[in-house]
């Protein structure tokens, strides 16, 4: 599905205040609390984090079947939904507001008031969703699970496991931040070992089948896929792509590879929306954003699945299975 408007666009997009929108009153339990989640993803492209947010939120003392209510919506990677689905969580009302950075940026745009919790793989300052990660100040805190920032290690491993690759693509998201720093980073890294490199920009799904058709005909021996989260809710569609052209793959987020991807280089993301969970209960239990910095992860895995360099005809090297976290086989 295509996405109508760039995140730069959405600031100029909101507008002011949210406006009341009309919704069929629903009968809660007096001691019930409400939370927001919302997503510029699909439903079934965030059901992981969904589980990781409620076990987060289960630490923290609420549990849906027991104290508390979550209202999701998903914007199904239309950006220019966002805004009257913040609109309707705010109307609703809801006491937090739990978001991927697309839709926290919508949601600070809406309120000043309502508490905002955000999980990002970017610089939430870059971004301008806090103004430090110590103060976050106002209403918003999260956690940033920092993924753009390791484009050029994972460049750096990709390497090792195709030494003989003499071109190499990435494929990046479009008008993000985010998608900025790690190109740079890349663009870097790349350039200082004379790695040949296309970068491939994607802005809606139909691009993904595009870029591969651009690496058959380019000839690239190997692919990075960039971080964000229009290409990690894609990530079954690319894994089958890279099998389907026998392209060996590098991804950010673990959950490419258990979906049959090659290899990865990052902090979990179901690690982030659980201490999302916990800092969302810690605020209906009466703590201010501005009082809970922003989370950073301490740890970063590789995950190797031998499965499928096994179908790629890749041996791997033993010093990155030495330093692998996790292998699937």
């Amino acid at each position: 599905m295509a996405i109508n408007i760039s995140r730069r666009k959405l600031i100029a997009a909101l507008g002011g205040t949210a406006t009341a929108w009309p919704l069929v009153a629903r009968a809660q339990q007096p001691a019930m609390r409400a939370i927001g989640f919302l997503r510029s993803t699909s439903r079934a492209a965030s059901e992981y984090v969904v589980a990781a947010f409620r076990e987060g939120l289960k630490e923290a003392g609420f549990d849906e079947d027991r104290n508390v209510v979550i209202e999701f919506r998903y914007a199904d990677d239309q950006i220019d939904r966002l805004p009257p689905l913040v609109a309707e969580l705010i109307h609703w009302p809801v006491e937090v507001i739990v978001g991927n950075v697309d839709a926290a940026l919508a949601a600070k745009h809406a309120t000043t008031t309502v508490p905002i919790v955000f999980a990002t793989g970017s610089d939430p300052v870059t971004d301008g969703l806090v103004a430090s990660l110590n103060r976050p100040d106002a209403n918003v805190t999260g956690v940033s699970f920092v993924s753009g920032a390791l484009g050029a290690k994972r460049l750096q491993m990709l390497r090792q496991l195709v030494p003989t690759a003499t071109t190499m693509a990435m494929m990046v998201e479009v008008d993000t931040h985010e998608a900025e720093l790690e190109l740079g980073d890349v663009k870097r890294a790349a350039q200082a070992v004379d790695q040949k490199l296309i970068i491939l920009e994607i802005a809606k799904e139909r691009d993904l089948e595009t870029a591969f058709e651009t690496i058959i005909q380019s000839r690239v021996s190997a692919l990075l896929v960039g971080s964000g989260p229009f290409l990690a809710s894609h990530r079954e569609r690319l894994v089958a792509l890279a099998a389907q052209y026998a392209i060996p793959a590098f991804y950010s987020l673990r959950e490419f590879v258990v979906a049959g991807g090659l290899m990865s280089y990052g902090a979990t993301i179901t690690d982030a929306y659980r201490q999302v969970g916990i800092y969302a209960g810690r605020i209906l239990k009466g703590e201010k954003p501005a009082d809970l910095p922003v989370m950073q992860p301490t740890k970063f895995e590789l995950v190797i699945n031998l499965k499928t360099a096994k179908a790629l005809a890749l041996t791997v090297p033993p010093d990155l299975l030495a330093t692998a976290d996790e292998v699937i086989e």
